[in-house]
């Protein structure tokens, strides 16, 4: 375990940086960076500015003008394990302005609060990461191992300019634990996320005058039915795996239900025409002990019943996650709770994450944050002492893991 003097001092440090933290997150939500389209470049500036005020070069590394991403590794005096912080910069789309009683890209501090694109949904946990690691730069030569700092882009649309082309980049940062900023909603722990499944459906069948439809013979009415049945799969819940034992679905036990959603829907251009095709673009998410293969099979066995359709999958990976019982989860549940005063509940996250790149690879990984509720929305907010806990336990954590056999 981290030292008793060394985990005072960082905590007392973190403390005393409250306000270095809300002016971090301050900065962060003024540069706007919405995805689509996803350009990052105002937030990297923001950030690295940060770190070199704090005598801490980092390094970008980008697809393209827009896509940025930035690194930085610290290098302890001992020799010990690899951890990785990665968060976000990009954010969700504000939905409707109209709504917002907060500006959108200026952070509002009101009771207890800090309101302000992104502020959920990960610009908090990106801020809170960062002060972590300019905390414990302070101290490099007590770390007994190794740790990176990664800030990426495009994540909220799954693309591949974050951490995918990070990682292909720079390899070496797979490292051999990764805390993900990442929440799964009321300081809870996610042990593991649910996988996804991009669905497009596309229904051919005759055309002609509006007078002359019949029923269940038009492309849009198969779409109609195909999308009825597999609405029904949302009623359906998942078993969690032995390795998830002590793990929920958090919040009306979402976590544990598969949820389909036909986001796109496209037909005819003329009200009195009968459209010669239909499509629909869905989007499963898959929770642990239900995968996208036994979904997959699920639909095309609707598909068989109505002549004319036709499946693709653009998309699509299974749920993963880290067992409970492991030295890495033991270790994020112990500070936690050292830091929170109490266990964090273990659930299962419902959107993915980037925690999936290196559990891909082998690597431990999982996600807290200060994101207060299920998801971002209007008025977007973090609680502002979770943020600064965040960084506490990223901080606290951070040296355990690099002092784990």
């Amino acid at each position: 375990m981290m030292p008793s003097s060394l985990s005072e001092v960082v905590t007392r440090e973190i403390d005393e940086d409250r306000e270095v933290l809300v002016d971090l997150c301050r900065r962060l939500v003024a540069a706007p960076s919405m995805n689509p389209p996803g350009r990052t470049t105002e937030v990297a500036n923001e950030l690295q500015t940060f770190l070199a005020t704090r005598g801490l070069a980092s390094e970008r590394i980008t697809v393209d003008d827009d896509a940025s991403n930035v690194h930085l590794t610290l290098r302890g005096a001992a020799k010990g394990k690899h951890v990785v912080f990665n968060a976000h910069m990009d954010t969700m789309q504000p939905g409707d302005e109209a709504a917002w009683s907060v500006p959108r890209l200026e952070l509002t501090r009101k009771e207890g609060r800090l309101y302000g694109l992104g502020m959920g949904n990960l610009k908090g946990g990106l801020a809170a990461m960062a002060l972590a690691t300019a905390v414990l730069a302070r101290h490099r030569e007590r770390l007994p191992g190794t740790l990176s700092f990664t800030a990426v882009c495009d994540e909220v649309m799954f693309g591949g300019r974050g951490t995918e082309h990070l990682l292909s980049v720079c390899p070496d940062l797979v490292g051999d634990f990764m805390i993900s900023a990442e929440g799964p909603g009321f300081m809870d722990f996610a042990v593991a996320e649910k996988g996804l499944l991009w669905v497009d459906v596309e229904v051919k069948a005759p055309g002609g005058h509006s007078s002359r439809a019949l029923r269940g013979e038009s492309a849009v009415s198969k779409l109609a039915i195909f999308i009825a049945q597999a609405d029904a799969l949302n009623d359906v819940f998942a078993t969690l795996p032995h390795e998830l034992d002590g793990a929920s679905g958090g919040e009306g036990n979402l976590g544990l239900r598969l949820s389909a959603n036909a986001g796109v829907l496209q037909a005819g251009e003329v009200r009195s025409l009968i459209s010669t095709s239909a499509t629909a673009r869905f989007d499963f998410r898959l929770p642990p002990g239900i995968t996208a293969a036994q979904v997959k099979d699920r639909l095309q066995k609707i598909a068989d019943t109505l002549p004319g359709i036709c499946l693709s999958y653009p998309k699509e990976w299974d749920a993963n996650w880290e067992a409970v019982d492991s030295a890495y989860a033991k270790s994020l549940i112990h500070v936690i709770g050292k830091v929170r005063g109490k266990t964090p509940r273990l659930v299962v996250r419902l959107p993915g994450s980037d925690a999936r790149h290196w559990r891909d690879k082998g690597v431990p990984a999982a996600c807290f944050g200060p994101q207060p509720t299920l998801s971002s929305g209007v008025d977007d907010y973090a609680n502002e002492q979770d943020v600064l806990d965040c960084a506490k336990i990223y901080a606290l954590a951070a040296v355990d893991l690099m002092g784990l056999p």
